[in-house]
């Protein structure tokens, strides 16, 4: 068959009539071929540019666009048509001037070339581009169109890096490894070999049973796989084994991936080496829970255990006991030896406590010399439980006896042990551990180096102490307390002074003795302020006795306090009273005991100095009742020394007591120092004293302490 194009034409007279008629014909099959075959050629250029994923332009030598793929349209998300457009327009403007320049590099040379760039869509959305530029020349060689091909890169960067950040994570220091579904190991990192020690030539195709401690039981497993298959992850903490065969705390998270159709595929597993954490939180442990001296648990830890103790004693109705022990005189061990062969003691002590107890007894150290030991499970009936204690008791007294080495030093000691019972949850804590400090209490009062249980009649003597302890913090402000001044004389019997003594006249109780209150302020932390107003009281006072006529040398003595003592501004608080009053330094002499020589007695004999400086002072009371140094007794800085009334009770009656007498009134000579007895009753004792040398006296043989009305008229008659 042949295509052919035919063409007419109609010659007309001049009058309009058609004359004759004019015809061609031409064979146009091949033109017909060749435009079925272009258009057949732009079907399949359109059909390739579609489904290569590629975009296709054509670009003048300018960069508009000619002609542009329909995936480039898509891919703008605009079905207008380009062609005419600026290519470059659309670019990212940072990458605009990158582009352009290669462009017109094409142009130039003829020679085609890729670049990256990123484009920016309708929408505001960045692509990531790779284009390859080739050039059309027309028939002289010179290029006339531009044929770009892009390809949108974008999902591969990203894919890419991701790719790179989860190398860098895998590459982490914390270890991982990738098993697939049935738990195959097929992958592990750097961290994993220095954490476990198996490289991965060694851990690839094994299983994470390569690992396991023995630790852990069936269950323990059964309850991963089962969190594994119900959520999907499993953590927590885990006991492995090193290649070295070393067990290792770790903490372990393993993550289940799954594929499309929600099949497990692969298990990542993350593993920490927590063992120096754990052994943070053991040394955390071991500084809160336990006594850093002697490893032993501290009363926050026996605290923790008797409330344990006491609910299973309550379910289980079994009886237990509390074993406080305190050692007979530490503080002078570590006064004579110092406190490093006091700390030597303790250890051993500790030691053998925990050798005396059941492995499911507690020995605790609550501070000092003070040690509990808790006893459990003593059975149902209390006389059981007494017997068993008892039975503990006698034998950490038996071996707390024995001799210990301090050092090289031989030192023997003693326990003074209270105990009491406990039954269920009937007492709190702290009235067990009272309970069991007051029965210790009373082992010490009856002799130490003894047992004693409590007694519920040792719990009325608490209670009556606790009230008056109440009454007490509220006697300074109800003006309940009042000085009274016993006299001091000589041999003569003229008045040389007086020493104020504190009293305490209760509204109920009526007058309470000193002996009951002042230990208890000293305990209850009273005696500051208690102290405090006796000295201004006492400043006061001698400030206008003193200023009489005659009494110009008149000295009041003030006894004070070892808390008083040891505060840091105690000479201003001493000097500021003395200012207030308007009284003389010179007529006040501060009293101390011996017993608080044996503390910090550099710091002692500086405030002392300071205070004798301005005038104060000093009379060492009770002497010979204490241990202090005659090394130190030389260094402070004493007016005087008083002879404790002890021994001058039995002076006529015990030659030891009269030789102690004699031996302070030598001893106070010899040091240039005044001395005076102090319970002085008869003219005996006084003409004892005097016939040593001692003409200074206090006692009720010249008169009782006075209250201030008839100590004035005491002075009157003087």
């Amino acid at each position: 068959m042949r295509w052919v194009a035919q063409r007419a034409e109609v010659e007309f007279a001049t009058d309009g009539r058609p004359l004759r008629t004019l015809g061609t014909s031409q064979d146009i099959t091949d033109r017909k071929e060749l435009e079925a075959s272009l258009r057949e050629q732009k079907e399949f250029f359109r059909l390739i540019s579609e489904s290569i994923g590629e975009h296709i332009a054509v670009l003048d030598l300018q960069g508009r666009r000619l002609y542009n793929s329909p995936s480039y349209r898509q891919f703008f998300g605009d079905t207008s048509e380009l062609p005419g457009t600026d290519s470059f327009a659309d670019i990212h403007p940072d990458d605009r001037a990158r582009v352009q320049e290669v462009f017109r590099q094409t142009v130039r040379s003829g020679v085609g070339q890729e670049i990256e760039y990123r484009l920016l869509r309708r929408d505001g959305g960045v692509r990531h581009m790779h284009s390859v530029g080739r050039v059309i020349r027309d028939q002289l060689g010179q290029p006339q169109r531009i044929v770009v091909v892009s390809h949108d890169r974008t999902d591969r960067r990203q894919a890419e890096q991701w790719e790179r950040i989860a190398a860098t994570a895998f590459e982490s220091e914390q270890g991982m490894f990738i098993t697939d579904a049935d738990g195959i190991i097929l992958r592990v990192n750097q961290a994993f070999t220095a954490i476990t020690g198996y490289s991965a030539a060694e851990a690839v195709g094994q299983t994470p049973r390569l690992l396991r401690s023995g630790r852990h039981d069936a269950l323990f497993y059964a309850a991963m796989r089962e969190s594994l298959a119900r959520t999907g992850a499993w953590q927590g903490e885990i006991w492995n084994r090193r290649k070295n065969d070393e067990i290792y705390p770790e903490w372990l998270t393993i993550s289940a991936v799954s594929d499309n159709q929600g099949r497990v595929t692969h298990y990542v597993s993350m593993l920490t080496d927590i063992t120096l954490r754990k052994a943070t939180q053991e040394e955390i442990k071991q500084l809160a829970f336990y006594d850093v001296l002697t490893g032993l648990p501290n009363r926050r830890l026996l605290q923790d255990r008797l409330r344990i103790a006491m609910a299973a004693s309550a379910r289980r109705e079994r009886q237990g006991a509390l074993l406080f022990i305190d050692l007979d005189n530490f503080k002078t061990l570590n006064d004579t030896l110092g406190h490093e062969k006091g700390d030597l003691l303790l250890q051993q002590v500790a030691s053998r406590l925990s050798d005396c107890v059941r492995e499911r007894d507690t020995v605790a150290r609550l501070g000092g010399d003070e040690f509990v030991v808790m006893l459990e499970d003593l059975g149902t009936r209390k006389e059981d439980a007494a017997g068993q204690s008892r039975i503990v008791g006698e034998k950490i007294l038996g071996i707390l006896n024995r001799p210990y080495d301090l050092g090289g030093h031989e030192y023997h000691n003693t326990p003074s042990i209270g105990i009491t019972l406990f039954e269920g949850q009937q007492d709190d804590i702290d009235e067990l551990m009272k309970r069991a400090d007051l029965a210790m209490y009373e082992a010490k009062a009856t002799g130490r180096n003894t047992l004693r249980f409590f007694d519920p009649r040792m719990q009325a003597v608490v209670s009556a102490r606790a009230a008056l302890e109440r009454d007490l913090r509220q006697a300074l402000q109800a003006g309940e307390f009042f000085l009274c001044y016993q006299p001091q004389v000589d041999h003569a019997g003229r008045l040389l002074g007086a020493e104020a003594l504190l009293r305490w006249q209760h509204a109920q109780r009526g007058l309470v003795s000193p002996g009951e209150f002042i230990p208890l302020a000293e305990e209850a932390g009273l005696i500051l302020p208690i102290g405090q107003w006796v000295l201004q009281t006492a400043c006061t006072q001698v400030a206008l006795w003193s200023a009489r006529a005659g009494r110009a040398d008149f000295s009041l003595s003030v006894n004070v306090s070892a808390r008083q003592l040891r505060q840091p501004n105690f000479v201003d608080q001493v000097l500021a009273a003395l200012d207030a009053a308007g009284a003389s330094p010179r007529n006040l002499k501060l009293e101390l005991t011996e017993s608080m020589l044996l503390d910090n007695v550099q710091e002692i004999i500086a405030k002392m100095t300071a205070l004798k400086a301005r005038g104060v002072g000093f009379s060492l009371d009770d002497f010979g009742t204490g241990y202090s140094s005659l090394s130190y007794l030389k260094r402070l800085p004493l007016d005087q020394l008083k002879i404790d009334q002890s021994f001058v009770r039995d002076l006529l009656n015990d030659a030891n007591d009269e030789a102690i007498a004699r031996t302070i009134v030598a001893l106070a000579h010899s040091l240039g120092l005044e001395v005076i007895a102090e319970g002085v009753e008869t003219v005996a004792q006084r003409n004892a004293l005097a016939g040593h040398g001692c003409h200074a006296y206090q006692g009720y043989l010249f008169s009782r302490p006075l209250p201030l009305a008839e100590f004035e008229a005491f002075l009157d008659r003087q």
